[in-house]
């Protein structure tokens, strides 16, 4: 039987997320890419298994790898079941693959993954920053920021 055809596109169903990325990184670009995976990759993905939280991502021979992901065996998967760290190829244009290569060559930026996420279609995605690392200093004053708008925030409740 057909999927119907009036479903939203714009749709993100979140499986996986690097919180500590945009902590630790500050983001220039995001970019969307797919993600090859196996059968029983994607069915661990569906219930909701899957860790980004110490994964990147590399260019190598012209392809973009996302190395050191985990995502569990699945639950009823027999002896085709996949490799749990195994590293995954990241689907790009020829010309992102290009841009990103060059960036982290040449500026020493870093390929971070964001989060992993069901499309509107229901094809696993990839959320990939380009990145540059924060340093301590930068670090504090994002942690005061959030101190502050939290503490706003429960002025605002307090009084209203």
């Amino acid at each position: 039987m057909a999927r119907p055809r009036n479903q939203t596109f714009d749709k993100k169903k979140p499986v996986a997320e690097n919180r500590r990325a945009r902590f630790d990184y500050a983001i220039e670009h995001v970019y969307e890419a797919g993600i090859a995976l196996t059968g029983t990759e994607v069915k661990s993905l569906r219930f909701g298994e899957g860790s980004i939280a110490e994964s990147y991502a590399e260019v190598k021979d012209e392809q973009v790898w996302l190395v050191n992901s985990n995502i569990p065996e699945f639950s009823h998967g027999n002896r085709f079941n996949h490799e749990p760290k195994r590293p995954r190829k990241l689907l790009l244009h020829h010309r992102e693959i290009q841009k990103l290569h060059g960036a982290v060559a040449r500026e020493g930026m870093t390929l971070v993954p964001l989060s992993i996420y069901f499309n509107g279609r229901g094809r696993a995605k990839v959320e990939l920053a380009l990145a540059k690392g924060k340093k301590a200093h930068d670090k504090r004053e994002a942690i005061k920021e959030r101190d502050w708008k939290r503490e706003q925030q429960r002025l605002l409740r307090d009084r209203g």
